[in-house]
């Protein structure tokens, strides 16, 4: 399946597309907000939609976490005994530097998940955990999908259209190297801690 073909069946699909991305940022992070950006460059999501979608879904899915940490965490830590070293470890970041957690911990891969759960353990309230979060997703939704429109459209100019195929691989490098990054810095994160 070659890069146009995807973008035409997200194309037909739009509606549908836009529930996949509200859904997708609810529960993962980082990979498809670069693409979808990219994709809002090839005028296939507009891109203000795309932000807000991201921005809610990211919002709405690290709201749950939160309270399901918040009102079953600890027990649920006794049934999963080997993430307890982790849960540790961030609520000891949360305590500290919760804002500074909220702003940043959407970005490595695999501390989201654990990490919006957790933030319903530690101490934090849950007002200041809402507005921290609204301001993190809506932070996290525009950076990434305007990262991912503005590589679209370098990649575009500089390739022409006969370099699509090129376009492809570039793309798929791209979100290679912010899938390696984000790993690193998962583990700078403990790292340190």
């Amino acid at each position: 399946m070659d890069l146009s073909y995807l973008l035409d069946l997200i194309r037909q699909y739009g509606d549908a597309a836009y529930t996949f991305i509200f859904t997708y940022a609810a529960t993962n992070s980082m990979l498809m907000p670069l693409f979808v950006g990219y994709a809002a460059s090839q005028k296939v999501f507009d891109w203000g939609t795309a932000i807000l979608v991201c921005w809610a879904g990211a919002f709405a899915g690290d709201t749950v976490r939160f309270w399901l940490g918040r009102r079953y965490g600890v027990r649920m830590l006794d049934f999963f005994p080997r993430i307890q070293r982790g849960a540790d470890v961030i609520v000891r970041l949360i305590d500290k530097h919760h804002a500074w957690m909220l702003i940043v911990y959407r970005y490595p891969h695999g501390l989201r998940g654990l990490a919006g759960f957790v933030f319903g353990i530690a101490r934090l309230p849950w007002p200041r955990f809402v507005l921290l979060n609204f301001v993190s997703a809506g932070i996290w939704a525009v950076s990434l999908i305007s990262v991912g429109y503005s590589f679209g459209h370098v990649s575009e100019k500089a390739l022409g259209d006969a370099a699509s195929g090129l376009s492809a691989t570039l793309l798929l490098v791209f979100l290679a190297l912010a899938w390696i990054l984000s790993k690193r810095l998962d583990r700078a994160i403990e790292q340190n801690s």
